[in-house]
């Protein structure tokens, strides 16, 4: 059975953009799409509800609505793909990262409905990005909400050491049919500053960076065309400005099995505030 892509909703606009393109994915991916809406109106009640309870409270009926709209847009958007939604009575962040347990992926908006909010991503992207067992899709405010094969049919990948990532750009690329754009980045050492780094030392790191990126791509399938390049400077800095042309940014996250606390490196919590397209945050257990 294939599982569902998860979408997580809060009435927003940036939600609702999130909501139409998973919506495309979903079509793509020929697979069904699951609305959630994570919500503690028990707590601002003040009382857990009770069965004899004939009205529901203002809070839940808001939070039936939102799950109610979204799903309706979806299905306007794309009739063929099977919609459900749930309301869970639970902080979002916590109820998204659980579904992510069973879910092939999961997509977010930019969270908050402030512009301030928006423009600083929000706490719940993060934590969700930084926990969560499935990829995780985010759209900033202003991102085109046009998911499934894209505009530009080009996917960047920020190669690190690890390959979870690049197997799911290529993945991705070979649903789209799109290229990948590959980008490994080689920042100087501490020490030494790019303008005084000896010439020799320079070839030798992107040498070094040149062979991480041959070997990581070493399993790319013939139907799916690769574009590699190495980039002098940290990848936090070098991967927005390469996806100002893109349908997708992908970079890898580390998870340490039992480690809590927020789990996002530098670089995925640099592209996910200054990304121009949707970023892919994929897992990488260690």
């Amino acid at each position: 059975m294939d599982l569902p892509l998860v979408v997580g909703v809060d009435g927003s606009e940036p939600s609702l953009r999130a909501v139409d393109w998973a919506a495309d994915e979903a079509a793509l991916r020929r697979v069904p799409l699951r609305l959630v809406h994570g919500c503690l109106w028990e707590r601002y009640e003040g009382v857990s509800p009770v069965e004899d309870l004939t009205e529901p409270s203002s809070d839940q009926v808001m939070a039936e609505d939102i799950v109610d709209v979204a799903a309706q847009r979806a299905r306007r958007r794309q009739p063929d793909v099977k919609v459900s939604t749930e309301v869970l009575p639970e902080e979002p962040e916590y109820a998204l990262v659980r579904e992510s347990r069973s879910a092939g992926l999961l997509v977010l908006g930019s969270c908050g409905r402030t512009g301030l909010a928006e423009a600083l991503l929000g706490s719940v992207c993060l934590t969700v990005a930084a926990h969560a067992h499935c990829p995780v899709i985010v759209l900033r405010a202003g991102q085109d909400g046009r998911g499934g094969a894209g505009r530009h049919g080009r996917i960047v990948l920020g190669v690190g050491d690890r390959q979870e990532a690049v197997r799911f750009a290529l993945r991705e690329a070979a649903l789209r049919g799109a290229e990948v754009a590959a980008v490994r980045a080689w920042p100087c050492p501490a020490h030494e500053s790019a303008d005084r780094l000896p010439a020799d030392s320079a070839r030798l790191y992107e040498q070094q960076a040149d062979r991480r990126l041959q070997e990581a791509l070493r399993e790319a399938p013939e139907g799916v065309p690769v574009r590699r390049r190495t980039v002098e400077g940290h990848a936090r800095e070098v991967l927005p400005s390469a996806s100002l042309d893109a349908d997708l940014l992908v970079v890898g996250a580390l998870r340490k099995s039992g480690h809590r606390g927020l789990r996002l490196g530098r670089t995925a919590h640099g592209v996910l505030h200054h990304s121009a397209c949707p970023v892919a945050v994929v897992p990488e257990w260690v």
